[in-house]
């Protein structure tokens, strides 16, 4: 039924049970009798006639009326309405890898159109996570998610796929990850991911996120040379094909041309679109321009055998290089 036609008693009924937000029936029995009004509220009346003070709360309400509102045009509820705050703070967090904030995306009451709408700003400020890899790892998940358009099935279809092949890495969870690091012989270092936020979207995404990188993450001491060289070898095998095809498969898979996610709609005060398009990146990167960048290599494994640094090539007499020595040359 559209919101529009509700009566007081599916508002209230709505707000407890789908919205999860029992704290305010109180507020909303005395004050809203009709989805009309509900459709019609502001930022302020949710705060002075709700008494709604906490922002999250606020923005989710937001959120939901104005996907309500939209679906009354005719575009139907969309996709994230489907995630509510228990499957984000429990399921989606466990498989981002960070399950140490779960209690903070609960408290947030943080659903699946709150998740579309958080910022790095948000992380920080309103909810307490000030480490910046895992306010990377979090938007890059929440990419992922913008990717294929919020549709849990089509993620979970994916996953399944790909469970037993290392291939598809971009929708792999931690967990994932940590069983690919125990088939490459890294099995003694997989469990150092857990509560890092090293996920698919991680590897494929982010093209800071090299071998190094992992390395770093998997607790590998730096004098380990010969297991640096291989977790590059493997990781450029794995990450570079996932780099080029990602952003082709992820918008096959929610049926909507490429986008370049090189711009994004940030959350703002005044007003905020529950539908943004698939393809945008919170972190204002282009994976296309990722493709064979960032697995770079720095061990000493990895140089040129010493041969083929010392040889010259002979210099042709009267040749404008013939005067130079082979630092001037190198420099240039």
């Amino acid at each position: 039924m559209p919101m529009s036609l509700w009566k007081a008693g599916a508002v209230q009924a709505w707000l407890e049970v789908v919205m999860a937000m029992p704290m305010y029936i109180r507020a909303c029995t005395e004050n809203v009798k009709s989805g009309k009004v509900l459709l019609g509220l502001t930022d302020e009346d949710l705060e002075l006639g709700l008494g709604i003070s906490k922002p999250m709360h606020r923005r989710k309400l937001r959120l939901a009326i104005e996907d309500y509102r939209e679906a009354e045009a005719g575009q139907g509820l969309s996709k994230a309405a489907e995630m509510d705050h228990h499957w984000v703070s429990r399921s989606w967090l466990s498989d981002v890898g960070l399950p140490q904030y779960s209690q903070a995306f609960q408290n947030q009451l943080v659903d699946g159109r709150v998740l579309n709408s958080l910022s790095r700003q948000d992380l920080e400020r309103l909810l307490n996570i000030t480490t910046e890899s895992h306010q990377n790892s979090l938007l890059l998940a929440i990419q992922l998610l913008q990717l294929i358009n919020f549709n849990k099935e089509v993620l979970q279809a994916r996953r399944a796929q790909c469970e037993h092949q290392h291939q598809d890495p971009v929708v792999w969870t931690c967990h994932r990850v940590m069983k690919w690091i125990r088939d490459i012989d890294l099995k003694e270092y997989a469990d150092s991911l857990h509560g890092r936020g090293v996920h698919g979207a991680v590897l494929a995404l982010d093209p800071s996120f090299d071998a190094d990188a992992m390395g770093r993450a998997l607790g590998i001491p730096s004098h380990k040379h010969m297991l640096h060289r291989h977790l590059y070898e493997e990781m450029k095998a794995l990450a570079i094909p996932a780099r080029h095809s990602s952003v082709e498969q992820d918008c096959d898979a929610s049926r909507t041309p490429p986008q370049s996610p090189s711009a994004v709609c940030r959350y703002n005060d005044e007003s905020v679109s529950m539908r943004r398009r698939p393809g945008k990146s919170p972190l204002r990167f282009s994976p296309r321009t990722a493709i064979g960048q960032g697995l770079g290599y720095h061990g000493s494994c990895g140089s040129l055998p010493r041969e083929a640094r010392v040889q010259a090539v002979p210099r042709t007499k009267g040749s404008p290089m013939h005067t130079y020595n082979s630092v001037e040359i190198t420099n240039v």
